[in-house]
């Protein structure tokens, strides 16, 4: 009702037919006059459709992490310090989040398909540069994965709203469980595929050539489900020449669409979840190496090529963490929405808690008993990937479907610039500081990042907070998304 005052011309007053059953809706709940969803298409298309963006999303985090699970074979090649080389993820997640929101424009307004077949293209041929770096031009390993970070940022965004588009709400939470499986096996498959491809061949540049072939596959799938490019291309040109666009009218509209209590609050949850997974994530295998080192277990780096058994077993931990978590956080929000509405901000919180409490103490154990570490970092892992699921289910709910895309890509925006993009990198100058004000010595190498680690565990409470906060505002949040 708060709408009606509002003029709509142009694009918002008339959109084309390839574009009106976008975003996620339940027929039978959402009714209004910009949202229009058809469900005609068979089951299994959208299962099959499902199956791509699936297999497209386990080879764009394997691209994520396969700088980590290669970082001491590629510091040792560049001459890198703590601080580049945790630089290295910052500058991907940089560009990354800085693409999202003008690909979530497009995504809400021209054909998403197109719009992920050319990211995955495009990513995937700067991959394959990358792999043919010579250590003279370490300049340009950082710009080849702000390059890439560019190209993901186009999937990610439109990924889960394509999936929005073919299923209702019980089966789209089944939906994004299995898409979001595929962050934490993706991201082990990169440890595994890095570490596994440098100790065959010798090269960690390996690791990349054949993450461009998997790349190419999926960008081969994609393509098969985009249909009619030429058809769909010449009707996008006929409709921007044909269109207005009123300023005011438009960025109020934007504003009242999109933003809710509860997509503020999960949204700075989210922050708290990539900042902590950022920082694991890289330096998870160089602070168990350091820990082993202090204990007398293996020897220092000092050689072009180093052990990768950690980044094997923290690969294969994120895995099967990953499936598991994201099943259980799934299955838990499922049963426990028929007792409790505001299950789902409650059971991210309650995992948020649990996954700061168990990093915090395998950060205590590293020094003395490795095997302790690894399980409680697992058990940290679990409760972080239960989250991924059931966060996209929040915001899907409580923005409104022709708003989901932009919601998507301001979600990234604000996640990654206050989370991963910079957490790796502050992680890593914290342990440079240390160690200055230190003796350069085995001992405080391994401290450094130990003491630089305890950020992740109070920012693991705050996401916790901000969860907790969601909960109070959810109820009315989705009320209103549905009414319009």
């Amino acid at each position: 009702e708060k709408l009606e005052c509002l003029p709509v011309t142009g694009l918002q007053s008339q959109p084309p037919p390839e574009e009106q059953n976008y975003g996620a809706t339940e027929a039978h709940e959402r009714q209004g006059p910009f949202v229009s969803v058809s469900r005609n298409s068979s089951a299994k298309r959208d299962y099959l459709t499902v199956g791509v963006l699936c297999y497209a999303n386990l080879i764009n985090f394997m691209d994520w992490f396969i700088v980590p699970g290669i970082l001491l074979d590629i510091q040792q090649y560049f001459n890198l310090s703590d601080g580049e080389a945790g630089l290295l993820h910052t500058v991907f997640i940089l560009c990354y989040m800085l693409a999202a929101p003008f690909f979530g424009y497009l995504g809400d307004r021209y054909n998403r398909k197109i719009i992920l077949g050319a990211g995955i293209f495009f990513w995937s041929v700067v991959t394959l540069g990358t792999s043919f770096i010579s250590e003279s031009y370490h300049w340009i390993f950082f710009l080849s994965r702000g390059l890439v970070g560019i190209g993901t940022a186009s999937y990610s965004t439109v990924a889960p709203t394509i999936i929005a588009d073919q299923f209702d709400e019980g089966k789209r939470t089944t939906m994004l469980s299995v898409f979001y499986i595929c962050i934490p096996v993706g991201s082990g498959l990169g440890y595994v595929l890095a570490s596994g491809m440098a100790g065959v061949t010798g090269d960690w540049h390996w690791a990349f050539r054949v993450s461009y072939s998997l790349s190419l596959m999926g960008l081969s799938l994609s393509l098969y489900l985009s249909g009619l490019f030429c058809y769909r291309l010449k009707s996008w040109i006929v409709h921007i020449g044909t269109s207005s666009h009123p300023i005011l009218s438009n960025l109020s509209r934007f504003f009242l669409l999109t933003f809710s209590c509860s997509f503020v609050w999960s949204s700075l949850g989210l922050t708290a979840m990539a900042f902590v997974t950022g920082a694991l994530g890289v330096w998870v295998p160089m602070f168990l190496h350091r820990a082993q080192v202090v204990q007398g277990t293996v020897s220092p780096c000092l050689e072009k090529s180093c052990s990768l058994s950690n980044s094997l077993i923290f690969g294969g931990i994120t895995i099967g963490t990953g499936i598991l978590g994201v099943i259980a956080g799934a299955e838990a929000a499922r049963r426990l929405r028929k007792i409790n509405n505001r299950a789902d901000p409650l059971i991210c919180a309650t995992s948020m808690f649990v996954s700061a409490l168990c990093l915090f103490i395998a950060l205590m154990m590293a020094q003395r008993n490795i095997t302790s570490t690894f399980i409680f970092i697992a058990f940290g892992e679990l409760f972080l990937s239960a989250n991924w699921a059931v966060v996209t289910d929040i915001l899907l709910y409580v923005v409104t479907p022709r708003r989901q895309s932009t919601a998507i890509a301001l979600q990234i925006l604000v996640s990654h610039l206050l989370g991963d993009a910079g957490s790796p990198y502050l992680v890593g100058t914290i342990s440079n500081v240390i160690q200055a004000k230190n003796n350069h010595s085995v001992q405080w190498g391994f401290r450094s990042l130990q003491y630089s680690f305890i950020i992740c565990v109070f920012v693991g409470v705050i996401g916790g907070g901000f969860f907790l906060l969601t909960s109070f505002y959810v109820e009315d949040d989705r009320k209103e998304a549905e009414k319009l």
